[in-house]
């Protein structure tokens, strides 16, 4: 018995939990704005979640099987030590959970997409099926294979794209069967949040992914630029999410994602100061906590 939970807790720590709430703020965004516009169904909003979840998952076992057979994943890492790394998953039983989860990420993606659209919005469908596909291929591409995108500088594109664009317009389409002008601001503002995450993972580890080859927009930049590139991100969505507030505004409480502003700033004047790489590690979990609850705020201050 005891063997078995040991090997179930091994599984769990590889699906990296502390990363799944950004995952979802997103969704958690989108359902408040569609619900503020009548649209809103749990039934969706719940598959939506349990599907971003499958998604986040399976990106997390993927980076830690191509990292891992890659070599990425060795003493130089700062961050938690990963399982391919340890020697305690093979890649082999890493690879066939891969495979277990992709079919697991497609299953949830068809109930969403046959739960929101039927069979009456045929293009609807087939869109956002091929966005599931793309999905699927976006979170195994990024550290697998012999040319994955995570190497070459791109992964920031694909975090703007599929943890803002996607997880906040899309998840919105899903309920209301269009585009509203309200969802753009506060998608471009939790895809800059979720960039800035990654990059901060990645400027924490410019040293070890640098000498693993590991091509990252950190790794190009350098550190001076990257931190500059860092501050804009935050920057960025600090000033949209504002817009967002003052373009919608019916009362005081809409406002009270501004909140969130306290530690965002902070956050920027640490990495500022910050001159030991390695001491960043602490401020990715709060970066990530910031964004959900920000997402939490905006949206529910919408409906207030």
């Amino acid at each position: 018995m005891d063997s078995i939970m040991n090997r179930a807790s091994l599984w769990i720590s590889t699906m990296r939990l502390r990363t799944l709430p950004l995952s979802i703020s997103g969704i958690i965004l989108a359902s408040c704005l569609a619900e503020y516009n009548g649209y809103f169904k749990w039934r969706i909003g719940i598959l939506a979640i349990f599907t971003t979840l499958s998604f986040q998952i399976l990106s997390n076992l993927a980076n830690d099987y191509g990292d891992g057979v890659k070599g990425t994943d060795n003493n130089d890492r700062i961050g938690p030590e990963r399982a391919i790394q340890s020697g305690k998953i093979s890649p082999e039983d890493m690879f066939n959970a891969i495979k277990i989860n992709v079919l697991i990420s497609i299953g949830l993606a068809f109930l969403l997409i046959f739960s929101a659209f039927g069979v009456k919005h045929f293009l609807l469908t087939f869109l956002f099926f091929m966005l599931g596909i793309a999905s699927v291929i976006g979170a195994i591409k990024y550290t697998v294979g012999n040319n994955p995108y995570g190497y070459r500088g791109l992964g920031d594109l694909f975090v703007f794209v599929f943890f803002g664009l996607i997880s906040v317009i899309g998840c919105y389409v899903l309920y209301a069967k269009t585009i509203d002008h309200v969802v753009f601001l506060p998608a471009c503002t939790i895809g800059l949040l979720s960039v800035g995450v990654l990059n901060l993972n990645n400027m924490r580890d410019i040293v070890s992914d640098e000498k693993s080859n590991k091509r990252t927009l950190a790794v190009k930049m350098g550190v001076k630029n990257v931190k500059i590139y860092h501050y804009t991100l935050i920057g960025l969505a600090i000033i949209l999410s504002a817009l967002f507030g003052i373009l919608y505004y019916t009362s005081p409480y809409n406002l009270i994602f501004i909140v969130t502003y306290i530690p965002l700033l902070i956050h920027i004047r640490t990495v500022r100061k910050n001159t030991v790489l390695k001491l960043l590690d602490p401020e990715l979990k709060k970066l990530a906590l910031t964004t959900v609850l920000l997402a939490i705020l905006m949206g529910v201050g919408h409906l207030l």
